[in-house]
């Protein structure tokens, strides 16, 4: 295998965990009051409540406040569906680089500035929010996790770049 197409095939591994990862956390904003249901359930089934109180008086909280907003404000969950359609809608993006990698760089680094985004994001509107600092420590994560590939992807882009065009078919006829 050339080193353009080992690059070539990193590239792309990299680009779809990023995605696949990217679509899960969109997809998990659909079903909010569902899964904070199922998440109380399963907290007192493995008796996380005896052994992290804060976490499931945290996790109660927030269903409490999800099933009053979903019986009386259903459309302020509105919200959430197009935070979902959004993760979608940027995970698409990333086809750009995985069909051309260098012409398409840029959208790898708008994720990379995407992620770093989240951490004043979280420091600033958590507060003003009520989330607790502990909940905002873990929003941030997805910001420091969600860069890691995207790192990688860069740096083999630059090393495919640096590589220069590849060779033109021959023309035949």
């Amino acid at each position: 295998m050339s080193d353009r197409a080992a690059l070539l095939k990193g590239i792309r591994a990299w680009l779809v965990l990023f995605v696949v990862c990217l679509v899960l956390s969109g997809a998990t904003a659909f079903p909010l009051v569902h899964e904070l249901r199922w998440t109380e359930s399963v907290l007192r089934a493995l008796s996380v409540p005896d052994r992290m109180p804060g976490l499931t008086a945290w996790i109660s909280r927030v269903r409490d406040g999800l099933d009053a907003v979903d019986a009386e404000y259903p459309f302020v969950l509105y919200g959430t569906d197009w935070l979902a359609f959004a993760h979608l809608v940027i995970a698409v993006a990333f086809y750009g680089p995985y069909r051309d990698p260098v012409r398409n760089i840029w959208v790898v680094e708008f994720g990379m500035i995407a992620c770093a985004g989240i951490i004043p994001l979280a420091l600033l509107c958590g507060p003003v929010r009520g989330i607790p600092f502990w909940w905002s420590l873990i929003d941030m994560s997805f910001g420091v996790f969600g860069v890691v590939p995207l790192y990688a992807v860069r740096k083999k882009i630059k090393r495919l770049e640096a590589l220069g065009a590849p060779p033109a078919a021959p023309v035949s006829g």
